[in-house]
């Protein structure tokens, strides 16, 4: 068989199934099993697959149809210029946490960084920490997360795409001592109700720890507004990325704590997606 064929029944399989981004995930698998770039895999598609190859495809395959995420089969993903290995221990990395990170760098690329600390809490796969240190290197970043597994890939994470960070087990504010200049926080913020109706490859596979905060999913945000004024310094900078419905009660979650008004922001789709404020 050449790539071609094995492209065309791997897609048409997983469209069968009603598996979502069945292209991507064609693509990401053969490009695995081949060693080869998406580019090139389109440049190359008359080429034959040996046996191995093949059963590879097969074995992958078989995973995919049963809605297991593509990220877990091969255990990495690129995200904002770094790779990171996952597990079914934290949640797949979005492109609107990307997007989150972007915004930031930007925003901080803006003024002196020199002695300024960041907290990224909820880390999972310490993407979001990870990434703005290797983007700007001159900040002194800790991440922390409730769950064992999560630091300890995230310090693997850290290791591996040579930044220097620190990475804490605990409770959100729990591990940390002192004051932060930026905070940046992507918990939990699924209801129960929500968490019903999500997809098989998110309920069946991403971590429920991960994603479910309360009975309307703002749990996470209360504890926050509750105790960010005692880690947090004056004119520090704090970014949440929220639920696509969360943005009005976040902001009164805040307010709710006497602090200063928030920006609700929204992703590529028009969603709210992203909440901050500067600490008065």
């Amino acid at each position: 068989m050449i790539i071609e064929e094995v492209a065309q029944q791997t897609l048409a399989f997983l469209e069968k199934k009603g598996i979502s981004s069945a292209r991507r995930a064609t693509e990401e698998m053969l490009c695995h099993v081949l060693s080869l770039k998406r580019m090139d895999l389109y440049l190359d598609y008359q080429r034959p697959l040996n046996q191995d190859e093949v059963a590879a495809c097969r074995t992958i395959l078989s995973r995919l149809g049963k809605g297991e995420p593509i990220q877990y089969i091969l255990g990495n993903v690129n995200f904002y210029y770094c790779d990171f290995e996952i597990s079914p221990h934290v949640l797949i990395p979005r492109p609107e946490t990307e997007l989150l990170v972007d915004k930031i760098v930007c925003e901080l690329k803006k003024e002196s960084l020199v002695d300024k600390k960041l907290w990224d809490i909820c880390c999972g796969s310490g993407c979001i920490g990870v990434s703005l240190k290797k983007a700007l290197p001159e900040l002194e970043v800790t991440l922390s997360d409730i769950s064992s597994e999560a630091v300890a890939l995230s310090k693997k994470n850290a290791q591996s795409n040579d930044v220097d960070v620190s990475v804490l087990e605990g409770d959100l504010f729990a591990p940390f001592q002192g004051k932060a200049d930026f905070i940046v926080v992507n918990p939990p913020y699924v209801s129960h109700d929500e968490y019903a109706l999500l997809s098989p490859s998110v309920k069946d596979f991403e971590p429920s720890l991960a994603l479910i905060a309360g009975d309307d999913g703002c749990d996470v945000y209360r504890a926050l507004a509750r105790n960010i004024n005692k880690y947090l310094n004056p004119g520090g900078k704090l970014w949440l990325e929220i639920g696509y419905q969360q943005g009005e009660l976040v902001k009164e979650i805040f307010e709710s704590e006497g602090l200063s008004e928030g920006i609700v922001e929204q992703d590529w789709s028009g969603h709210d997606r992203f909440f901050s404020l500067e600490n008065e």
